[in-house]
């Protein structure tokens, strides 16, 4: 009998692209950061701090955060934080695992199209975290690492879906930009680097996004785990544990995707969101919008909805929701609720809007088909079009419509804003949620620390209305 062969698909290189990266994530100077750059990372972490903070009253997030504190704790203060909005103490990875799940259950956060997945929702957490242990920690830094994390994340991700055939959810490749992130913030050396990228990629939940998609539960988009699994692989490469290559960064096939890295800025294409709605659906809703505004619609006029969309988009959860999470990821549930509120807010997607009447019987008059002409631009692009029927016999069509939010069709920097504080302000009130919109704004300034941000971050909204 032959002697099976266990020899490594993928060789162990000293590559030009881990030399790069390297130098960009460890030893490039946010002063040479562009400043556009720079200040689309202050209004993606506005986004998320304000999904973070609406997050922090529901179910998931109150479980996570008591999950951190029993199974993710640490004795040494080096490796400690305070959870956000919450101020008891975990280890690092704990309170960024509790953040990032919080803000994966409210589906708000920021995302980018070619990963088909989310990168604040880590990065963010893993700053705040770490933060902690850095009182020197200058708001451009903080920003530049920020920044650090989205490059390395979203190229990863796009070099993790170009070369296995299964889907898998965001946590499977943020981690490497959480881990990207630690290691400058914590000081690693090269080779803690390179063995930490290894680490996190080795262990990055490669979870099936689409069993989340049939049917929704608090896991989500994975991010809680590619957090703790980031931060864990910064901390055990810094003790010398060992796991490089990571293959989504030292692979030849995948080297053209690190090419660009510190020239194409891919924190500059992020898109916000405007509703807490997976964004498969967000064409729909929007290309609806725009029917209902220009021929100022009321609900009774409706007689009928035909959504064509994409084909992820048409496997969205089909029926009026009975929890949170399965309200996220239903298109018809959405479209109903823009259609009868002008608008979808957390009330619309939890407690008493979750038996909304007048919701269920519109989204029975509402039918979603898939369209080979808009899956075919999936996922550079995620369109639809919508089609009304009258009760006085009119067939109203929107045409093309792709998702607001990204470089199609941006949000302005006050549509940002004015998101922020409708997340926010309900929970923290206007004066702790404007003193913490202010400092976010105004860490380009090179003089600012992070501390003067942080200090607004940690405690629970009772102790600071």
């Amino acid at each position: 009998m032959a002697v099976p062969s266990y020899r490594r698909e993928v060789p162990v290189v000293s590559s030009d692209t881990f030399t790069r990266l390297a130098d960009f994530v460890l030893r490039r100077p946010a002063s040479v950061f562009p400043a556009p750059v720079l200040e689309q990372a202050r209004y993606l972490l506005l986004d998320t701090l304000g999904i973070a903070i609406a997050a922090g009253p529901m179910e998931a997030g109150r479980i996570a955060r008591d999950a951190a504190i029993l199974l993710y704790g640490s004795s040494d203060p080096q490796h400690l934080a305070r959870m956000l909005f919450d101020g008891r103490r975990a280890s690092i990875a704990g309170a960024a695992y509790a953040a990032a799940t919080q803000i994966d259950n409210l589906d708000g956060h920021d995302g980018y199209s070619p990963t088909k997945g989310h990168i604040g929702v880590v990065v963010v957490p893993a700053l705040a975290a770490l933060a902690e242990a850095r009182p020197d920690l200058t708001g451009p830094e903080a920003l530049a690492c920020l920044v650090v994390g989205y490059e390395v994340a979203g190229r990863a991700g796009i070099a993790l879906h170009a070369t296995v055939p299964d889907y898998h959810t965001s946590g499977a490749w943020n981690a490497l930009g959480v881990a990207a992130l630690g290691a400058r913030l914590r000081r690693l050396g090269e080779t803690q680097l390179r063995e930490a990228l290894g680490i996190a990629e080795y262990h990055g939940p490669r979870s099936q996004m689409m069993r989340e998609i049939a049917t929704p539960t608090m896991l989500h988009d994975g991010s809680g785990l590619g957090a703790l699994v980031g931060l864990s692989a910064v901390v055990l490469a810094e003790r010398g544990f060992t796991g490089a290559p990571a293959i989504t960064v030292e692979a030849p096939d995948i080297a053209t995707h690190w090419q660009d890295l510190g020239v194409f800025w891919q924190a500059l294409h992020q898109y916000v969101k405007p509703y807490p709605i997976c964004r498969w659906a967000h064409a729909a809703i929007d290309a609806t919008r725009g029917l209902c505004l220009v021929h100022n619609l009321a609900p009774s006029e409706i007689a009928h909805v035909q959504v064509n969309s994409f084909h992820y988009a048409a496997t969205l959860f089909d029926g009026m929701p009975d929890t949170t999470s399965k309200a996220q990821y239903s298109l018809r549930f959405a479209v109903a609720t823009y259609i009868i509120h002008g608008r979808i807010g957390l009330e619309h997607i939890s407690g008493v809007g979750l038996g909304d009447a007048g919701v269920a019987d519109m989204l029975a008059r509402i039918t979603v088909t898939e369209s080979e002409r808009h899956s075919a631009r999936f996922p550079a692009g995620r369109w639809a079009d919508v089609v009304i029927s009258t009760n006085d016999g009119r067939v109203l069509m929107s045409g093309d419509v792709h998702a607001r939010g990204g470089p199609e069709a941006p949000m302005t920097l006050q549509d940002v804003e004015a998101k922020y504080m409708e997340f926010a302000a309900p929970v923290l009130g206007p004066v702790r949620a404007t003193a913490i919109r202010d400092a976010v704004l105004s860490l380009d300034d090179r003089d600012s620390r992070f501390s003067d941000l942080s200090a607004l971050l940690y405690d629970p909204p009772k102790t600071l209305g």
